[in-house]
């Protein structure tokens, strides 16, 4: 049984800090270039909800959701907004979004269950909408205590997307850890786009 969601739960006040020791913003940037101005965003695993605020700082229209109940209440305290609490295969939703952004997120799921998640992202997105992914680099899945953590190569996660015809990856590259103090890792990012 994956234990992340209880992980978050018991541990959503210390994670919800931690989020806001970065200050990075590169990755969001990014994704944001590619999007219309005032655009649609889903936040897939947004905890905090830093990266919501910062969104919706640029005029963007965000809907921010979560596994942990827990980081949903104080995302939803720090955004003055309900965060949905939904597991990430829950999503049901088609052709809603311009943008969906999880970052750091769906790497919590089994590679068996990202292979059931990749088609609803895609069937979420509106033609020519864009995703942004980032992972643990590497490949070698597990727990890391009670987290599960599935990583990826460049080409494992071209093995990942290329049943989903519908998703054509569009960057890939890789970035340090961005938490201070903490040991350094490195992290595997991608913007895809959906065709049409």
């Amino acid at each position: 049984m994956n234990t992340t969601i209880a992980y978050f739960d018991e541990n959503a006040e210390r994670c919800f800090a931690d989020a806001f020791t970065i200050t990075e913003r590169s990755n969001q940037d990014r994704f944001l270039a590619e999007l219309p101005a005032g655009g649609s965003i889903l936040d897939l695993g947004c905890g905090s909800g830093r990266d919501t605020a910062y969104f919706r700082e640029k005029g963007f229209r965000v809907t921010p959701t979560d596994g942990s109940a827990r980081m949903c209440t104080l995302a939803s305290d720090y955004l003055g907004t309900p965060v949905r609490v939904q597991e990430f295969n829950e999503l049901t939703d088609e052709s809603l979004y311009d943008g969906i952004f999880a970052s750091a997120s769906i790497m919590h799921l089994e590679y068996d269950r990202l292979t059931e998640l990749m088609p609803k992202i895609a069937r979420a997105l509106k033609p020519g909408g864009v995703l942004y992914v980032s992972f643990k680099y590497g490949d070698q899945d597990g727990y890391l205590g009670k987290r599960y953590y599935t990583y990826m190569t460049e080409e494992r996660f071209e093995a990942l997307v290329a049943p989903v015809h519908e998703l054509e990856i569009q960057q890939t590259g890789t970035f340090g850890n961005e938490h201070p103090g903490q040991p350094d890792f490195r992290w595997l990012w991608a913007l895809l786009r959906k065709r049409g």
